[in-house]
This record gives structure tokens, sequence and C-alpha cells, in this order.
């Protein structure tokens, strides 16, 4: 290819540039497809001590349809075992969330010395609105407490598509009503 002509490919876009349009169209391609993808960083401090919040998330599968009857209705196994690398999970809602009716996640993956796992979200309302959308989820020591790190990373449909602001709230919920939950248990 000469310094002539550039050409910019992405699995959306194709666009050929002459001479004239070669820079100044790069950076608006870029911008473009900045515009679409998006990441969210959330950190939470808990009063859990970190094993016992990092394992409550770990055993989620059993724990949150008990914990939380009004955020889900229930948490199954499809494939593996619900903990490790490549399982997937399917998350129904309870009714009326405002989040969806259900959503799968597999299982990308998991450090325990760490305390992260990582996940994708691979079919459900959600990916009516986001072409990928993958979750991180970390639990350090903070005080005689916990910090929950949780970060989502996305790619939008289109571009009249908002950030995941009540996927955010609904994991922030999720940390603190959990907290509330193991302190009182």
């Amino acid at each position: 290819m000469t310094m002539a002509a550039m050409h910019f490919v992405s699995d959306t876009h194709s666009i050929w540039l002459g001479p004239d349009l070669a820079a100044t169209g790069r950076a608006k391609f870029q911008k473009e497809m900045a515009s679409n993808s998006g990441k969210i960083d959330v950190e939470v401090e808990v009063k859990t001590p970190v094993d016992k919040f990092w394992n409550s998330i770990r055993d989620s599968t059993n724990l949150f349809p008990k914990a939380f009857p009004d955020q889900y209705k229930s948490i199954e196994v499809v494939e593996g075992d619900g903990k490790s690398i490549g399982s997937v999970r399917l998350i129904k809602y309870a009714e009326g969330s405002p989040l969806a009716t259900f959503s799968k996640e597999k299982i990308e993956s998991v450090d325990e010395g760490n305390k992260t796992v990582v996940y994708s979200v691979i079919d459900g309302e959600t990916m009516k609105y986001y072409k990928s959308f993958k979750g991180s989820l970390t639990v350090t020591p903070k005080g005689d407490g916990s910090l929950v790190k949780w970060c989502c990373e996305f790619e939008k449909a289109s571009d009249d598509i908002p950030e995941p602001q009540l996927i955010k709230d609904f994991a922030v919920k999720n940390f603190k009503d959990l907290d509330a939950y193991l302190i009182r248990a």
C-alpha cells in the first residue's frame, strides 16, 4: 500500500481515503470506533473480609437466588462447574427487573490467588444493545474489609445506545447487598 491512500477496516466499517484525507480520516475513524466502545470502572468498599466476600462471589450460583430473590429468580450452570474457565451460567432475573429477564455468562478467566474473575455475556437482552460485554471482578483486602473492583468493557450495537449505567448500578447494588447479607449471616 502506498502512502497516497489508506484503507481502514473494522467489523462494521471499511473506508478508503485518498491522500488528502488520509491523516484526517484516520483520526475521525479512530474517534468513531472509540465512541462505540467503552469501559466503566467501579470500586466499592465493603466491611466483609476479603476471603469471605470472594468465596461468596464464587458461590453466587447458589447464594444469590437465595439471598436476593427480589433480584435473581435462578442461576443455573449450563456448561462446566459454574466456577472454572469455560463454564456457562444462565441467570434469570426476578420479575420486574429493570436489567433484563435473562443473561448467559461465560467465565473467561479465574485467578484464585488474586481473587479475580473475568466473564463475557454471550446471550440475553444485553446482547441486543452491545456487540460485546465483558466484566471483570477483583476483591482485595482493605483494612478489616475488602475493596471490590468491577470493570466492564463493551462495544455498543449502535451509536444511540447509552453506556451501561444501569448494569453498573446493578453491580454496585449487588456488592453492597452482598456485604449487608454477609455481615448479618
